[in-house]
């Protein structure tokens, strides 16, 4: 049965608020971590400021990369495990979109599903009318329409492009968008682009709809008397320490009850996740049929990792190997080894490894839920692992944003802020009531940045959870020479703050990419000043 969820309110409203959509260009400006009161003009996402910053990203005799997509209801292979779900085509993750640096991408996205969706190009520094939120950026894709995005490309990169649409992301509506670069400075023999997954759509009548009515009920404070988490501080997480066990709570609307309680990481924080997935994925497939990647002894190899999951954070590590970190996010970082990686919801990392002689398996242990995902890379002979193989490089600290630096061509310059925007990251698993500065999303408010400003966004996290915060149309840099990311990790009890230059108009997004947590109101929008 379909649920009702959040969404389908806070859609409404919104659709309300933007009064006309893309003529919409007015609304609540804000200071530093205040509720919105002032009247302030916006730059429209279809005005003349995106036209020309477009203009800017677009070169001559640039090739056009011309692409149909189409998303509809299909029966899907996880391995062995057949579901039915959303998805574009018959495969998962979607057919890899690939083009280089300069050139225009024009993607025509078919919607057979059956209701309206929508396309974000997650990472990309875009034109802002095609970055895909149905109400803000652009009119819905309604079922049966279409609907055309097409814009210059001017970073490369490894990007992934997703709906941003309700809780379509946690089905099957995803793929990689890989840009190369025309000067690429890196030597390897092979590529291997890595998609992770949590996966729950069709499993035992589940919905990502239905998981999100269960969490949005909220739970009472009392089972095992565990605290989840208040908005009001980290006093709770004291209690953490005996947080071993996880069980689920309370059946859904469809299907058993899929609310997650009790996993934790010490990497984290704490609490982990709302969510107890069926399955993890390495490229939509479980570990009892896992992808075989092929490649000779002593081939180089560039693995392109993404983590496109609901709600999972992943940490990667690929049995026998050390590998060499060489970008995040899309930029180049000063290359670093390790032993494994911690990738959050919406992150991407780059990496090196020289092959050595056998099967050996990447494994992708979902933090804190004790299950992992698995993949192969096979370079001779001998038998495959079985898919419960744990690398014992699982077992080391896995390297996380805040060990890396950017490389000297992208690290952002010294520079103060012209303006600081504070955002408390608030709200608890027992009430289920995520929001920005204690504010679930409005469409009509925004926190208002002008063109050639610094901004520095100041994330406080008040919350028992950690949140990987994801901001639309811009990279920003982590303190001390920090990488260049559009993703980042933002710890239980702790402050992060993140720069970046106001170079690209529009109304962009700012949200946390915990897809439960953003269907309920952890989000909010920046706007340029007209």
């Amino acid at each position: 049965m379909r649920t009702t969820t959040r969404r389908a309110v806070l859609g409404a409203g919104l659709a309300s608020a933007a009064g006309g959509l893309l003529t919409a260009c007015s609304g609540s400006s804000s200071g530093s971590g205040a509720r919105p009161t002032k009247p302030v003009a916006y730059v429209a996402p279809d005005g003349k400021e995106v036209a020309a910053a477009e203009a800017r990203r677009h070169r001559a005799g640039d090739s056009v990369r011309e692409v149909r997509l189409t998303a509809a209801r299909t029966a899907l292979d996880l391995g062995g495990r057949k579901v039915t779900s959303w998805a574009y085509g018959d495969a998962l993750p979607g057919r890899e979109v690939r083009l280089t640096a300069g050139d225009t991408l024009a993607l025509t996205l078919a919607n057979h599903l059956p209701e309206s969706t929508s396309l974000h190009w997650h990472g990309l520094a875009l034109r802002n009318d095609m970055d895909g939120v149905p109400g803000v950026t652009q009119r819905p894709v309604r079922p049966g329409g279409s609907f055309t995005y097409r814009f210059a490309v001017d970073r490369p990169g490894t990007y992934w492009f997703h709906p941003h649409s309700g809780t379509q992301q946690d089905r099957g509506l995803y793929a990689p968008l890989i840009v190369e670069d025309p000067k690429e400075p890196l030597a390897y023999d092979k590529e291997w682009v890595v998609v992770l997954d949590d996966w729950v759509d069709g499993v035992d009548g589940s919905t990502p709809d239905a998981v999100l009515a269960e969490l949005a009920k909220g739970m009472s404070g009392g089972h095992d008397g565990m605290d989840h988490g208040g908005g009001g501080g980290m006093g709770s997480m004291g209690g953490m320490g005996g947080m071993h066990h996880m069980a689920a709570v309370e059946p859904a609307q469809d299907g058993p009850s899929r609310m997650l309680m009790g996993a934790t990481s010490p990497v984290l924080g704490g609490d982990v996740g709302d969510v107890a997935y069926p399955y993890y994925l390495v490229n939509g497939r479980t570990p009892d049929a896992p992808q075989t990647f092929t490649a000779k002894p002593g081939d180089r190899i560039r693995i392109r990792i993404v983590n496109a999951g609901g709600d999972t954070a992943f940490r990667v590590a690929l049995g026998g190997h050390r590998m060499t970190v060489t970008h995040t996010d899309g930029f180049p970082v000063e290359r670093v080894e390790t032993e494994s990686l911690l990738l959050g919801m919406g992150e991407r990392y780059d990496v090196l490894v020289t092959a050595d002689d056998g099967v050996f398996p990447l494994t992708a242990l979902a933090e804190g839920k004790k299950r992992t995902a698995l993949a192969l890379l096979r370079t001779g002979g001998g038998a495959a692992p079985g898919a419960d193989v744990r690398p014992a490089e699982l077992d080391r600290t896995p390297l996380t944003a805040g060990r890396l630096k950017a490389a000297e061509p992208v690290r952002l310059k010294e520079r103060r802020p012209d303006r600081t925007l504070t955002f408390e990251l608030t709200g608890s698993m027992e009430r289920y009531d995520w929001a920005l500065n204690g504010r679930r999303y409005t469409p009509s408010e925004r926190y208002p940045v002008a063109a050639g400003e610094r901004v520095r966004l100041a994330f406080v996290n008040r919350s028992a959870m950690w949140h990987p915060m994801h901001l639309h149309g811009h990279t920003f840099a982590l303190p001390g020479g920090g990488p260049r990311k559009d993703t980042a990790i933002v710890l239980p009890g702790q402050r992060l703050e993140a720069d970046f230059d106001a170079d690209n108009p529009g109304l962009w997004m700012l949200h946390c990419h915990n897809v439960y947590h953003a269907e309920s109101g952890m989000m909010t929008l920046l706007g340029y000043r007209k």
